[in-house]
């Protein structure tokens, strides 16, 4: 089984930004813990704080992989073309946000994702990473 993490804007800076809200943990070392976690599971991971070069990828992987987590963090609230991007692919996709984006800003209650994905994952911290590859499984 073939699953690509793809990660958004910010995303590059977990283990540094906003501790109080993502944690002390970078990217690169849950990547390595989740590695451990799904030995059975060929895993990749992309990250881009460029809206085009995430849609890139989305068409890329989109007809090949077998699953698709996506955090496409502060694009999920504004990007139609991201959205359209996963409704046009074959790959499932399940969105992942690791705060409960419900208890933030008003803003971040809207996603453009949610109605072409698979499922959503939100507010469980970088567990949320590991629901969602579950879910393929």
């Amino acid at each position: 089984m073939k699953i690509i993490i793809i990660n958004g804007p910010n995303l590059n800076l977990l283990g540094k930004r906003e501790p109080e809200v993502y944690g002390t943990t970078t990217f690169e070392q849950h990547f390595a813990a989740l590695e451990s976690q799904f030995k059975e599971v060929n895993l990749e991971f992309y990250q881009s704080n460029i809206e085009g070069e995430l849609i890139d990828k989305l068409q890329e992987v989109g007809f090949s992989y077998d699953g698709i987590v996506l955090n496409a963090a502060s694009y999920t609230h504004t990007s139609v073309g991201i959205g359209d991007a996963v409704k046009a692919i074959d790959t499932p996709v399940v969105e992942v946000h690791i705060s409960n984006t419900f208890q933030r800003e008003d803003f971040r209650h809207v996603s453009y994702i949610s109605a072409g994905a698979k499922g959503v994952v939100l507010g469980f911290g970088l567990q949320s990473y590991a629901l969602a590859i579950q879910s393929f499984l």
